[in-house]
């Protein structure tokens, strides 16, 4: 009985990750597209500007807020997220999806799994620092670039 080491077992992980992925998730953010796109919703969660799950998602895209969404590739049933998308599109917001809905609950502050966020670039209640607002917009802008290169290279 020998056990795994370390590299293996993260390698395992990886491997469920991707196999876990539903057929419809492009555009699917690379490993550093991945890692920006957390680290935004980590900035954004900590200034209140975060709208979490489908419910709260697809009020705030209907009611004109602008932003980024954010959508987990692993989601069963997939029939939960597959309007998302298209209510984006329809409204012209840019959206990715990353590979593990965990990973996009911890950088949102929440225990429990999430499918989707929404990234504002303004808060919802409240008002914010003139300096931090600045650096979130400028994240905020990065990833956009990103993403809508990544789409138009699919497309």
């Amino acid at each position: 009985m020998g056990s795994d080491s370390e590299a293996e077992k993260s390698s395992q992980k990886e491997r469920k990750k991707i196999t876990a992925l539903a057929p419809i998730a492009t555009p699917l953010a690379g490993k550093k597209l991945c890692k920006k796109t957390l680290k935004l919703v980590r900035k954004a969660a900590e200034s209140k500007c975060l709208k979490r799950g489908v419910k709260e998602v697809v009020k705030s895209i209907r009611r004109g807020n602008k932003g980024l969404c954010i959508i987990a590739g692993n989601i069963s049933p997939i029939d939960v997220i597959t309007h998302v998308p298209i209510l984006c599109e329809e409204a012209g917001i840019p959206y990715i999806y990353v590979p593990s809905k965990e990973d996009l609950a911890t950088a949102g502050s929440t225990k429990r799994p999430t499918c989707c966020v929404l990234v504002l670039t303004k808060p919802t209640k409240g008002e914010m620092g003139e300096e931090e607002q600045e650096k979130l917009k400028a994240d905020y802008g990065q990833v956009v670039s990103d993403v809508t290169e990544l789409t138009t290279s699919l497309y």
